[in-house]
Order: C-alpha cells, then structure tokens, then sequence
C-alpha cells in the first residue's frame, strides 16, 4: 500500500494580511518534509472562492514550486477541473506536460468536474451538463499529450483546429490519469474508463473494502479506457495525526476533521455564504458539541504509530492501494504536520512499504492480461477531417468557424512552399 497527501491549504479566519503568504510557505515546507519522510504522493486541490476550506485555485503553480523543492514524491493535480470554462483542455495539456518535465517525470493527471453551486456558477458552468464537459474534454487532453500534431476536435463543449500541443510530457504516452470520486457509482465508473480512482469521502475500512471490490471487479469485466493507457489503483481519503503522545494527536484530528466537515456542509449542502464577510470559523466555535460533526478516530489515522498502525492494516486486507492523508486541516499547527510525517517515516513507513513491493509486482502479474483485454477493446475517439494539407497561416483566412476550406489550404500551402 502507498500513502499520499491531500494538500488543500485551509485558512480558517481570523486573517492577517501575510496569512496566505505564510499558509502557501508552511505548505510547500510541509511537502518538503514529506517527501523526506518517504510518503509517495502529493495530490493538490484545485477549488476557487471557498474562503476557509480551501485556498488552492492555482494548484499548478504550488506542484511547479514543490517540484523543485523535493526528490521523489509524485506530484498529482487532485484534481483538475476539466469543464473547459474551469480550463481551456490545450492549457491543461501544456500545464501537465510542463510538470511533468520539471519533476523528471513526476507527474500524475488526477481529472473531475466540480460540485459546488459557488464555483459552477462562478465560471457559468451548467450543473446537469458538467459530467459531459468532463468526458468529452478528458479524451481531448490526453489526445492533445499524445498526438504530433494534435489533429483536432470538433465536440459540443470544445472545438479548435489541429495545433501541436507542447511541451509533450516526459512520461509516455501521458503521466497517468485519475478521477475523483465520491459515491459508489463514480468509482465504478473511473474502472470502466481505465482511471485511478481517488475517492475524497472518509470510508471506513469496511466500506472501502467493497468500494474497492467493486472498483477490480468492474476494471476486469468491463473496462473500455478513455485514454492511452489503464491505471489501475484506488486510493482513500483519511484524517492524519501521528504523535507519540496519542490523547494530544486525536484531540486535535477530531476538531480539525470536524472543522473540516464543516466548511465542507456550508459549501456544498446547505450554507449561506457572503463573499469575504463569513465566518466559518467562528461559527464553528459556537456550535456546542453535540452539534458538531461526529468523527470517529478508530476509523481515521489519528493518535500514536501504533493506533495508526491498526487502521492501515485494515486499508492494506481490504486491498486499498493508496491511503491519502489530510493532515493540514482546521487549525493543526504546522510543527504538528511536520512533525507527523516524520514520526510516520520513522516508524510505520518501512514496513509497509517492504511488503509493498511484492504486492505492487504480484499485482502487475495478476492485471496484465485484464489490461491487455481493455486496451483491445479502447475505441479511437472521431477525429475531424481537416485535411492532409493543413496549415495554419499567419493571417488566419483558412479557419473560417472552425471549419475546413480545402482549396484555401492548397492555396496557402502553395504560397508557403520553401518559407519559413
């Protein structure tokens, strides 16, 4: 089993004006430690206009900052937001392109569509049509990663002519592509499209045990892969907290998860917000315990290495591939988060990752034939006809609505014959 961060940079209020500074430094340092440490994975959030929750809305600039900052930690977008209002799809091709060059080759593709009525509405985003923008412009990005040129796409959310994508990434044919997911049928899904599956709901061990069942069972029976490749893994979402004094470390997961689960209802259930006026975190301190979200720190990695330990070999029977970690939440101070990653390296990492190993090795013997079986059946998205003789020229006359002027083209790629 491997471990994983899930960075979402949280700001509770009161904010001073170096606030943010110092909340994107101690998150980049945080990472640094990590990586150290000999955690796996970095997957960071892209969420705009959630004060509180979640200050990440330019993920791609802080993994080019930890890029350059760490050694060995795969750098995942978890996730990009793929409806192209969110992201132009050639602008998320080049961004993961470039990061995965940076990184030496680093870089995984973590995809979903958004859920908050405050970021939909804000980008113009149509609520019931947003899976589809999803879809359509998942296939367009790897498409863009991988074809030189790309030739093209004519769909109902998206349209631009043939362009060469570029920079081409490192990892060929693309780094690999995950979706999120949050109810039992999404993980079903990200199967069936050959994706990892990144599933953000707290599952016990017991649900993700057949969350995960669920997940190879519809990966072998199946899987028809909407990219150029099958990655199949499953990771789970967990509260983090790992100090040697055991009472402090659960005291303080609890209230951060449940700050967490907070600001998660106001935004996507039932709050009321006033743009750069609310105050979610003093509304959290009014709420009297019993009102307060129960969190259950035996089904969450909080407390001493061995109460962690326990959990984690739970996840590891019910053959969970990735566990992410929440760590940076609610008010956690930022010598705790480092400290628990350290603490994590020191005493439960090595074991864990002895028996990773064999697993990952029996686990490549046991899929190769299903992912064999997949790829044979992956059909090849429509590409327009833009003809064998396009060019593009300077002054942009044989593009005319995105469409195809064939003696336009001959005529411009006559006159180009032997220029620069």
């Amino acid at each position: 089993m491997k471990f994983g961060i899930l960075e979402v940079l949280q700001l509770p209020k009161p904010w001073a004006p170096d606030s943010e500074y110092k909340l994107w430094q101690q998150g980049l340092e945080q990472i640094e430690v990590a990586d150290k440490a000999g955690i796996d994975y970095l997957w960071q959030v892209e969420h705009h206009f959630l004060e509180e929750y979640a200050h990440t809305s330019a993920a791609e600039t802080f993994l080019a900052a930890v890029s350059q900052r760490t050694k060995r930690i795969r750098l995942g977008s978890g996730i990009t937001l793929l409806p192209p209002a969110y992201n132009h799809p050639a602008r998320v091709a080049e961004r993961v392109g470039a990061l995965d060059l940076v990184s030496h080759g680093r870089a995984d593709f973590g995809t979903g569509e958004s859920s908050t009525f405050a970021e939909l509405d804000g980008f113009g985003i149509s609520r019931t049509e947003k899976r589809a923008m999803w879809r359509e412009a998942l296939t367009v990005v790897c498409r863009m990663m991988v074809e030189e040129p790309f030739r093209g796409h004519k769909g109902k959310y998206f349209q631009m002519p043939p362009r060469n994508v570029i920079p081409k990434p490192l990892q060929k044919p693309h780094p690999p592509v995950w979706m999120a997911c949050s109810r039992q049928e999404s993980i079903v899904m990200a199967a069936r499209l050959g994706l990892g599956a990144i599933t953000f709901g707290f599952l016990s061990p017991v649900d993700a045990t057949k969350w995960t069942r669920d997940y190879y069972a519809s990966l072998h029976d199946n899987c028809q892969p909407a990219t150029y490749t099958v990655n199949p893994n499953v990771g789970f979402l967990s509260g983090f907290v790992c100090l040697r004094d055991g009472e402090r470390a659960r005291q303080l997961g609890v209230e951060a998860r449940q700050f967490f689960s907070h600001a998660f209802r106001h935004f996507y259930v039932d709050g009321v917000h006033r743009p750069a006026h609310t105050d979610l975190w003093a509304e959290f301190q009014t709420l009297p315990p019993q009102m307060r979200p129960p969190i259950d720190p035996n089904n969450e990695c909080m407390g001493t290495p061995e109460q962690i330990r326990k959990v984690l070999l739970d996840y590891e029977a019910a053959g969970v591939d990735q566990v992410l970690f929440i760590c940076q939440e609610g008010r956690v101070p930022h010598d705790v988060v480092c400290e628990s990653f350290e603490l994590f390296g020191k005493t439960l990492l090595p074991e864990f990752r002895e028996r990773e190993e064999k697993r990952a090795r029996e686990k490549a013997e046991r899929l190769a034939p299903v992912i064999e079986a997949a790829m044979k059946r992956r059909v090849e998205p429509h590409i327009p006809d833009w003809g064998a003789d396009y060019v593009v020229r300077a002054d942009g006359q044989q593009i005319k609505h995105f469409g195809y002027d064939p003696e336009l083209a001959r005529q411009a790629a006559a006159a180009s014959n032997g220029q620069h």
